[in-house]
């Protein structure tokens, strides 16, 4: 199977082991069965298949639920992370049942910010009463040691962050940007209707596109970051005035974090944090409005949009408008009320969701030739798949074992940096000593090569990272990209689907 057959030979030395520590998450026939949490099903809602929007009752899970759900909360499940904190880590999972297979975002908090799990619990659970169809909702929680947990729906559309600032295709049209801030309104409208007045961070990030494409606010902003809520993680252009001066929230907070969501809809950038206010006051509607569109949107239009930022900026909290008042107002712009979301947003619709193959993020990224992203998922690996090959014996932890470690460090520093051509010469100083065999050095080097230009080397050092290791699909996913900078499409394609096989028997 794959390129390196016929050309290299598997040192004798070498076993084929897998490692329990996965490198993705399970697809569809792979994935655990999980049937430990306490959860009463509502029968109604029972269908074979993969589920999205059909929520079931709130849950609490065992911290092994979740466990096998993300395999081990595994680097390759993470779907996003807010900043350096551990709590900002959000993964997807699968929990599959007698009738079927839910997807599942799975988000971790630290014992510091909740440590008492009663109160974390409550928490959660006051949230998970919520349901509405403009909401990512809460599907469960978990207070197991020391691990604090929320799940919820998973969104397969990514967030408003990638579709508006990070697009790839086309920018994201304007009758698009109304019913994204129309149907953020209304979700916080419901859930200050419920009782929950204080959304926490509202940003980009904090709106995702579900299987049809329509936008929903994720439920993890009503979970506050610690007990006493005096966290406010995202960056300032989100941060309301009376927050800095007395570190707290009001409803009227939630108001002012709405204005700077609608200068970023107008925009298509973010708004220099300390000058949100004087950005609106000082520049006119042509300065601040997105250059993509390239006028195509409705002036009129634009100017109530803009006008409504900017009462939603006031800096006295009292003379914001009421989010029920906003609602009103953004129903009033809304165009093409007949068009999908999803062809709006120009993703397609998941009609039969059972059939739809969930891919793992690194196969993911090989099929969009996303080498960025395929570099960040090799940093996060690491070496874990390294332990069927390293076997050194004690006399080998000489001085020379321990200059050729250092070179390979200084090899991964250079990686970690970007700094790709002096990755290349550590790493092959590491290989050339021959004293140790690591498939993920290989692994990486083929990276560097790729982001380099260099498909040819790229393709041998994934050969080679398959002959150390004959059945890792990392490297039958580097030699698919290599194979694909080649203009070897059909190659690339079989030995994509060969790699995902080997995903799917691990």
């Amino acid at each position: 199977m794959g390129c390196c057959q016929s050309s290299f030979l598997k040192p004798s030395s070498l076993h084929d082991k897998t490692t329990s520590d996965d490198l993705s998450l399970r697809r569809g026939k792979g994935t655990k069965r999980i049937n430990r949490h306490r959860h009463h099903r509502n029968n109604n809602n029972e269908a074979k298949g993969w589920h999205f929007s059909n929520v079931p009752d709130f849950s609490e899970f065992s911290l092994q639920d979740l466990r096998d759900a993300t395999n081990n909360f595994n680097n390759n499940a993470v779907v996003s992370v807010f900043s350096d904190q551990e709590a900002n880590i959000v993964y997807q999972g699968y929990l599959q049942t007698n009738k079927d297979v839910r997807l599942i975002a799975v988000k971790k908090f630290s014992k510091s910010t909740w440590p008492d799990p009663k109160q974390f619990a409550a928490e959660a659970k006051a949230i998970g009463k919520m349901r509405h169809m403009r909401l990512v909702n809460l599907i469960g929680y978990c207070c197991d040691g020391d691990e604090r947990l929320l799940v919820s729906e998973y969104m397969p559309n990514d967030t408003l962050n990638k579709h508006l600032f990070h697009w790839e295709k086309q920018p994201m049209e304007w009758a698009m940007r109304l019913r994204v801030a129309l149907y953020v309104a209304e979700a916080l409208e419901y859930c200050r209707q419920s009782g929950h007045k204080l959304y926490h961070d509202l940003n980009t990030c904090r709106v995702l596109f579900d299987e049809n494409g329509s936008p929903r606010l994720s439920c993890f902003g009503w979970m506050k970051y610690s007990k006493d809520g005096k966290n406010f993680s995202t960056n300032l252009a989100y941060t309301p005035p009376e927050y800095l001066r007395s570190g707290t929230l009001t409803s009227e907070s939630v108001v002012f974090s709405f204005g700077t969501f609608l200068l970023d809809l107008l925009s298509g950038k973010h708004v220099p944090p300390s000058h949100a206010v004087d950005t609106v006051q000082k520049q006119n509607l042509l300065v601040l409005i997105d250059s993509h569109l390239e006028g195509n949107y409705p002036e009129e239009d634009a100017a109530i949009l803009f006008d409504l930022a900017t009462k939603c900026l006031h800096n006295n909290p009292k003379d914001r408008p009421e989010i029920k008042d906003i609602v009103s107002v953004l129903g009033t712009l809304q165009h093409k009320p007949d068009v999908p979301s999803y062809t709006m947003l120009g993703v397609s619709k998941l009609e039969n969701p059972e059939t739809e193959r969930s891919n793992s993020l690194i196969y993911d990224a090989c099929q969009r030739m996303d080498l960025e992203a395929l570099h960040q998922i090799l940093e996060a690996m690491d070496y874990k798949d390294d332990e069927v090959t390293l076997e050194l014996s004690f006399q080998q932890w000489s001085q020379q074992i321990k200059d050729v470690w250092n070179t390979r460090q200084q090899g991964d520093l250079a990686f970690r940096n970007k700094l790709f051509e002096s990755a290349i010469e550590k790493y092959t100083q590491f290989i050339e000593t021959g004293i140790m065999i690591s498939p993920t050095v290989h692994a990486r080097r083929s990276m560097c090569h790729l982001l380099c230009d260099q498909p040819d080397a790229a393709l041998r050092d994934a050969m080679q990272a398959q002959c150390v290791y004959p059945e890792w699909p990392t490297s039958f996913y580097l030699q698919a990209v290599a194979l694909a900078k080649l203009n070897m499409l059909e190659d690339s394609a079989t030995m994509l689907k060969e790699a995902s096989i080997l995903e799917d028997k691990r």
